[in-house]
């Protein structure tokens, strides 16, 4: 029985509209497109734009980027050709999903850290289309990136009923600076898919779906089991409303880390060892810091070596993490709770597990499925040109610099 005595954040009830999924198809594709289009044409010719080493083995004494091969998958050289209009994807992390999807795990060699459902899609997709799995992972990447801007457009307009905000949402989105890993061989695009639809059902009060979804995102990403943070947030008001159903919403909330626990056990199978995926990280020399202290390091770093050859890339991170982090606050305080629990539980992890070397390195792809950041840039350039303007040019420019740098192997990860 629903009272009028609880206090409005007790009585907020789950979404229910008349919101479809295809509202929103039209824009969301043309975005996706236009995007599409314009970074393969970019990347085509930055192939040819920056100095590197043309073989896979550099000299003792050589600083400049090479292709960087992972056990079992050799990277390509660089070679001339229409072939870069899709080779130029091919890269870093990438080479893992693909030796993974095309041979599957091997132990000790740092593949358990890459989670298990991208590849397993890549590998159906290759099967389908006559075992070619670099092509099956584009396809993949670029169809999860094509749904989740529809979806991220149709969820922003049941959220904050502004179909101007959802525009904006989604072509933010589109041009963030790391957007380009959407359309690689990463698993970025599957796992904000994945986190969009769970939050469309969990909001829905559609528990099962959402908790299906939940459970997928979690075999998709490390981050994936931090999903039950917000799904509990959202549990919570959603009982506090009703009072119903309390037992199949907690058990739904649990998805994310039950979904985890046969891929662990595969692990232990493998290699003796239960937290592999885990353990495995150590190969990429990450170490736990305090979160202040990571920001305050990055910023340290972002202006120390201003003008100095691989300083920049300190300045890049800082000028995107930033923002991100300011949307998160906003998100934090001006959404629903849902919403800012999943952005911090989120970003608390890179931020308390770093790179010493380069304090920030990685953040701006891992802050591409936090969605509510995108909002809160949506809502603080709504009525404001300038600012649209502002917001479009710097993260276009960031775009293109940084898709520049990760075709010609340089250090965007």
């Amino acid at each position: 029985m629903r009272t009028t005595e609880r206090p409005a954040l007790e009585r907020t009830p789950p979404i229910t509209g008349s919101v479809r999924l295809r509202d929103g198809l039209r824009y969301s594709l043309l975005v996706f497109l236009c995007v599409r289009i314009g970074l393969a044409i970019v990347a085509l010719a930055a192939t040819a734009l920056l100095p590197h080493t043309a073989t896979l083995e550099p000299p003792a004494n050589a600083v400049l980027p090479h292709p960087v091969s992972v056990p079992g998958w050799p990277a390509h050289l660089f070679t001339p050709g229409w072939h870069n209009l899709f080779t130029a994807w091919e890269r870093f992390d990438g080479l893992w999903y693909l030796r993974i999807a095309a041979g599957g795990y091997a132990n000790a060699d740092g593949s358990a850290a890459f989670f298990p459902l991208y590849p397993i899609l890549i590998r159906g997709v290759s099967f389908l289309i006559g075992n070619h799995p670099f092509a099956a992972s584009l396809i993949v990447s670029n169809a999860c990136f094509a749904a989740s801007l529809v979806v991220l457009y149709a969820l922003t307009v049941r959220e904050t009923a502004s179909e101007d905000i959802a525009r904006r949402t989604v072509l933010y989105l589109a041009v963030f600076p790391t957007a380009f890993f959407f359309l690689a061989p990463y698993s970025e695009s599957l796992f904000l898919l994945l986190v969009l639809l769970m939050f469309w059902f969990i909001r829905d009060d559609r528990w099962g779906p959402g908790a299906a979804a939940a459970g997928l995102a979690a075999l998709t990403r490390n981050l994936g089991v931090v999903l039950v943070i917000p799904m509990a947030v959202e549990a919570w008001r959603q009982i506090r409303y009703s009072g119903e159903h309390v037992a199949r919403r907690a058990l739904a909330c649990a998805t994310p880390i039950l979904a985890i626990i046969p891929y662990l056990w595969f692990w232990y199978r493998l290699s003796g060892d239960w937290l592999a995926p885990i353990h495995q990280q150590a190969n990429w020399e990450r170490h736990l810091q305090n979160p202040i202290s990571t920001l305050a390091k990055g910023t340290h770093e972002a202006f120390r070596w201003i003008g100095v050859y691989a300083g920049g890339y300190h300045l890049v991170d800082w000028l995107i993490v930033v923002p991100v982090l300011a949307g998160a606050l906003y998100a934090a305080v001006k959404f629903r709770p849902t919403y800012g629990a999943y952005v911090w539980a989120s970003i608390l992890p890179p931020l308390s597990f770093i790179f010493a070397g380069r304090p920030l390195m990685s953040l701006p792809r891992f802050a591409l499925p936090l969605f509510p950041v995108f909002w809160a840039f949506a809502r603080w350039t709504e009525g404001s040109r300038a600012r649209q303007d502002m917001v479009l040019v710097a993260s276009s420019a960031l775009l293109g610099i940084l898709l520049l740098l990760f075709v010609n192997w340089y250090y965007v990860f």
